[in-house]
């Protein structure tokens, strides 16, 4: 369906339309009733016919959000967090808000308003929401664009480590 959709309405993603099929907001249009799929999955005949809801757009301005942080560094450039595992970055479809970017927000005031973008203000490189560990934020244009150009060219190093239990199974 996620494709068949995406294929007749080009200007949406498919994840958006998975999105959608699976927050009840696609109907199957049959025999004049309507009935909310929530399969992105499900098979589609050739003639059929579906309804699409688009929600309103939501502010993309992210909100301030007094959530604990773990400061390991802070100066007037940037700011090294000590992120937990459970804590998704910056908002996304799924995750509104409980994220960094709202706890930084919170912490830093307007100071981060602009820099790099409103959605992920300050956010140079990322950690996936199941990873725990130290993330870089900027707190000035000038520090986003040297840590962004630093990340890009690889002068910046990161290291991981893992605990395995059991024996990992070679792929």
């Amino acid at each position: 369906l996620d494709r068949a959709l995406q294929a007749h309405l080009p200007e949406l993603s498919r994840s958006r339309l998975k999105q959608l099929i699976l927050s009840g907001q696609v109907s199957d249009a049959a025999g004049g009733r309507e009935d909310v799929i929530r399969d992105p999955a499900r098979k589609v005949r050739n003639g059929q016919t579906f309804v699409v809801i688009l929600p309103e757009a939501e502010d993309a301005t992210p909100q301030a959000q007094a959530i604990p942080l773990s400061i390991c560094f802070e100066d007037a450039h940037l700011i090294v967090i000590d992120k937990p595992a459970g804590l998704v970055v910056h908002p996304a479809p799924g995750n509104p808000d409980g994220t960094l970017v709202n706890a930084l927000i919170a912490h830093c005031g307007e100071s981060l308003a602009g820099i790099g973008g409103v959605r992920r203000p300050g956010i140079v490189h990322r950690l996936d929401k199941d990873t725990s560990g130290l993330i870089v934020v900027a707190k000035t244009d000038l520090a986003h664009r040297a840590l962004s150009r630093d990340f890009a060219a690889r002068r910046i190093s990161r290291a991981y480590a893992a605990i395995v239990v059991g024996v990992p199974m070679p792929v």
